[in-house]
């Protein structure tokens, strides 16, 4: 074997650099936030933006991938950019080659979330420049750094949180509090909060109401024939909005702090306080709209009226559907035994062909298919269970091809602009260059076609858990069903439709269908 030699040849240039001297200018977009509406956080806001809009203009070999900015955002929650969102998405539509951003801290304050998107961004082949603490996450070292760098951003993050919210406590416990928007038949003035005369006409009356003997949903009903507007314009008034109301007590001059709070470990999360936090009651904090006598009446009427819902809750309560309008179906009494009715049918019969079906036909029904999957699950289930079990392993390991099929779209796509400048200098004339577009774009759509197969959502993982759960009930089931089991029925049906008087279509959970012939 003859003597090996190897000769060490030297870079020359960055693959930065390679990449910015390819015929196709560099996309380069920005990110810049600031984390409170202050006029100073605002003044900083817009002069990041005058920046980056100047520093991508100054450079010949990029193109303007746009200034992505959220303004008084918070970074500690990813959901909450509704600008970093989107400059992710244009990232996966293949619009952007590099981003930069002041630093990591305005990039994200989770180093969870940061690394997270940095690493997809590195698999779509985009780098991201963090200014400040001069990283370029097209140098694989840098990782680590950011990892620390964001370590200590979210701390920072975390800092400033906690001290907002003790900001917010303490004057919630003097009073001092005010709220972002004030409530329906109020307008602020000052800060403070004023009666405005012609929404609080509205409010007395909604509460008029109530205590006479309207329902909320017949209330909303009422506000909206009458073309009253709401808290916001052109919103329709529904019970929700007319309960909400009844139960604020800023009607009678108090106001009720911390009735929500924002959990203190990241990502926050507002919860709804049943307890697990203080909460402060002021009183005499602004005006009456209306008396305290009517608003403890109608407290006490809510309360008695949501007791009386409660009692009325019945196995197939909101499970039965009609399969002609729609409507659900409700439960009446007759001295042969109870039915249910379709509720279009029930107001006028002509609007739907559906009419009454018999409770115990319903229960008889359903321990028949009950019987039927118990004695035949082996064959229905545990196919539909291997299934979807081939399909998520599929799933999960397409997600490393996913890298692979963006990469090949972004061939493509850059073939189709080397076809434009052909035909544009008059290298490729228009009959072959039709031919071979349609060629490229057909591969890129089988491609993208097979991306979707990759990336949709979750529901299959969900229904697999479903089937799973499903044949494992049956499995440890030992015998056949004989009286209706409402346990069991609430575990595995999801609703039921009435085609017709003498047939149900079961709904059970995963997914799954079921004709019973009543």
């Amino acid at each position: 074997m003859a003597d090996m030699k190897v000769t060490l040849i030297p870079a020359t240039k960055s693959v930065m650099e390679s990449a910015e001297l390819k015929s196709r200018k560099m996309r380069v977009a920005a990110y810049c936030r600031v984390s409170t509406d202050s006029e100073e956080q605002l003044n900083s806001y817009e002069t990041q933006k005058t920046y980056y809009t100047q520093l991508i203009a100054d450079n010949p070999n990029w193109d303007d991938a746009g200034i992505y900015a959220d303004e008084g955002i918070t970074g500690t929650r990813e959901d909450k950019r509704d600008e970093f969102q989107r400059m992710i998405k244009d990232c996966r539509r293949g619009k952007i080659d590099r981003i930069y951003t002041k630093s990591i801290s305005r990039f994200a304050r989770n180093t969870k979330d940061c690394l997270k998107n940095i690493r997809e961004l590195k698999s779509l082949g985009i780098t991201v420049f963090f200014e400040k603490e001069n990283i370029d996450t097209a140098k694989l070292s840098d990782e680590m750094m950011i990892t620390i760098m964001g370590g200590l951003a979210q701390e920072e993050s975390t800092f400033i949180s906690q001290n907002m919210r003790w900001s917010v406590q303490k004057r919630m416990q003097n009073g001092t509090y005010k709220n972002a928007t004030p409530p329906f038949g109020f307008k602020k003035v000052n800060g403070d909060l004023e009666i405005e005369e012609n929404q609080a006409l509205i409010v007395r009356q909604i509460f008029e109401w109530y205590i006479s003997g309207y329902g909320l949903k017949t209330i909303a009903d009422k506000l909206n024939g009458m073309n009253l507007p709401g808290s916001k314009q052109a919103v329709l008034w529904k019970a929700d909005n007319i309960r909400y109301m009844l139960k604020n007590d800023r009607y009678i001059g108090n106001a009720m702090f911390q009735k929500s709070y924002v959990t203190e470990t990241l990502p926050h999360i507002k919860k709804r306080n049943y307890g697990e936090k203080q909460k402060y009651c002021v009183t005499g904090v602004n005006q009456q709209i209306v008396d305290k006598e009517t608003f403890y009446a109608a407290q006490k009427l809510l309360k008695s009226r949501h007791r009386d819902f409660e009692t009325n809750v019945y196995p197939l309560s909101k499970k039965v559907f009609c399969g002609k309008c729609g409507a659900t179906y409700k439960r009446r009494n007759r001295r042969s035994g109870a039915f249910w009715l379709c509720r279009t049918h029930d107001i006028y019969a002509a609007d739907c062909e559906n009419g009454i079906i018999v409770e115990s036909d319903i229960y008889s029904a359903f321990i028949r298919l009950h019987n039927k999957l118990l004695n035949n699950y082996k064959q229905i289930l545990l196919p539909l269970k291997i299934a979807l079990q081939d399909l998520k392993l599929r799933k999960f390991s397409g997600k490393t091809q996913v890298m692979d099929i963006h990469k090949e779209v972004a061939k493509l796509r850059e073939q189709t602009h080397v076809l434009a400048r052909l035909k544009i200098k008059g290298f490729l004339d228009e009959v072959k260059y039709i031919e071979q577009i349609n060629e490229l774009n057909v591969k890129i759509s089988k491609l993208q076609s097979e991306l979707k197969k990759f990336t949709r959502s979750d529901d299959e993982d969900e229904a697999l858990d479903q089937i799973e759960i499903l044949t494992d009930f049956f499995e440890k089931r030992e015998k056949p069903m004989t009286e209706f089991e409402e346990p069991v029925f609430e575990g595995i049906v999801d609703k039921i439709v009435v085609i017709d008087q003498h047939e149900l279509e079961f709904h059970l959970i995963g997914g799954l269908k079921f004709k019973e012939k009543v």
